[in-house]
């Protein structure tokens, strides 16, 4: 997940919270400490994270309890409420136009800041939406910059439209919009080039090609490793232009991904999505509430549903099927379709992040053994018998030695395939009984209004 290391800092603060037996001023001060601790480690800003503590800390102690709500649950709800007010109070979306028009989306930014990947995976976004999505290059001054994009995103039949030889930025964006426009595309995705550490030239190009083509919206993808450095190129983008949104990127294992999106939003500029990963579909829409439910361990339950929606049709999963995922009923031939579902709908680590209070209790080698042997259970389940796979509970010694045998594989790798298979049972059985987070009743997560 995003900001992996903060989550866990502020989980930390909140199981304070939850495991102590009286709440009092005393708790309250040591949870905000280490709440100041955490949001300092991912770079906030010093004012405003003392300005959110102090904010948590009086709310915490002169707040009435509302009816239903337990002072434990109350502190939660005001953590929560104001990490998510200074990250930014409101999910924002990019306006499109309407059915038989072309959306025409400009991509600036600095060099580095993963603008290229970005455009693609923006382009990925709205195509699985059912969007006919073109890509114009217009990047002039890095070498191979037409055959990265056309690489990324060929797997997924997106036309890429450019010209290697020619050396007009403005023109290259009005002829590929023109190519776009003229084969009725939906949305047209304009990349340009970067400018190292150099923000005016960076701005007085998009303004030269934003002249030729009058794009919807400009999008400024900003390096989320840069910080609270982030609020300068987020300011000088906004006072350039009316049209605007942001793109935090490289925002997985980044010390200072809390410092770019705070910073950012602090200036008012509208970030609209964030990006972590490699993977084309690792880009998601940038709604603070869901956002920071996530941070402190809450889940996300409808970007859950939406991806085991998705993965579904891909598997022609029955709903049925779905449900006994969730209830931790099914056999080793249901468990291989099922982590094959959830390889597809990305990394599973970020998977069992949208799962409330699952992310963090998730052991990172389960994780990476799913992951990496898939291939290998498919070739160890193709041996074992129809009896076997409905009922692993029969396979002892001569039968794992059979089988391991029959796959090319260890014993050990058999071991480990019916391990998995119980762990998984299990985890999926506590998923199914635990309460929101561990931290708050359903009562409380509907406070929150939070998506479902």
């Amino acid at each position: 997940m995003a900001l992996e290391s903060l989550s866990q800092a502020l989980n930390g603060a909140l199981k304070k919270i939850t495991r102590s037996s009286v709440i009092d001023k005393d708790v309250i001060k040591d949870v905000v400490k280490d709440i100041q601790r955490a949001l300092l480690v991912a770079d906030v800003n010093v004012q405003l994270v003392l300005e959110v503590t102090k904010n948590i800390e009086n709310r915490a102690i002169d707040e009435k309890l509302p009816p239903g709500v337990s002072r434990k649950e109350h502190i939660v709800k005001i953590v929560y409420e104001e990490i998510t007010r200074f990250m930014g109070e409101r999910a924002e979306k990019i306006a499109l136009r309407p059915p038989g028009e072309s959306t025409i989306l400009l991509m600036v930014g600095i060099q580095g800041s993963g603008k290229t990947t970005t455009t693609g995976k923006l382009a990925r976004y709205y195509q699985k939406k059912g969007f006919k999505v073109g890509i114009v290059c217009t990047d002039t001054w890095r070498p191979g910059a037409l055959t990265q994009l056309e690489q990324y995103v060929s797997h997924i039949n997106i036309e890429v439209w450019g010209d290697a030889e020619e050396k007009s930025a403005t023109k290259l964006a009005k002829e590929g919009v023109k190519h776009f426009k003229d084969k009725k595309y939906d949305i047209i995705i304009v990349d340009t080039a970067g400018r190292h550490k150099e923000e005016k030239g960076l701005i007085d190009e998009m303004r030269e090609i934003s002249k030729a083509i009058r794009p919807d919206e400009a999008i400024l993808v900003i390096d989320g490793t840069i910080g609270q450095q982030a609020k300068s190129q987020a300011e000088a983008f906004k006072d350039a232009t009316e049209l605007g949104s942001i793109i935090i990127t490289k925002l997985d294992g980044s010390a200072k991904g809390g410092g770019a999106l705070s910073a950012v939003a602090a200036t008012g500029a509208p970030i609209k999505f964030i990006g972590e990963g490699e993977r084309i579909e690792n880009l998601e829409a940038f709604e603070p509430e869901r956002f920071v439910a996530k941070l402190l361990g809450f889940g996300d339950l409808k970007t859950l549903l939406d991806k085991v929606g998705e993965a579904t049709k891909k598997q022609d999963m029955s709903k049925d099927d779905a449900k006994r995922m969730l209830s931790g009923k099914f056999t080793l031939k249901d468990m291989y379709q099922q982590l094959e579902m959830l390889s597809n709908m990305g990394p599973l680590q970020q998977v069992f992040q949208m799962i409330p209070g699952m992310g963090s209790n998730i052991p990172k080698e389960f994780v990476q053994s799913s992951e990496e042997n898939l291939a290998k259970y498919k070739v160890i389940m193709d041996s074992m018998t129809e009896r076997e796979l409905k009922d692993p509970k029969i396979v002892h010694f001569s039968r794992v030695k059979r089988i391991a045998k029959g796959s090319g594989t260890r014993q050990e790798d058999v071991k480990a395939l019916l391990n998995q298979y119980d762990m998984m049972k299990k985890m999926m059985k506590t998923m199914n009984k635990r309460k929101i987070g561990g931290m708050m009743s359903p009562n409380m997560f509907k406070n929150l209004k939070l998506q479902q």
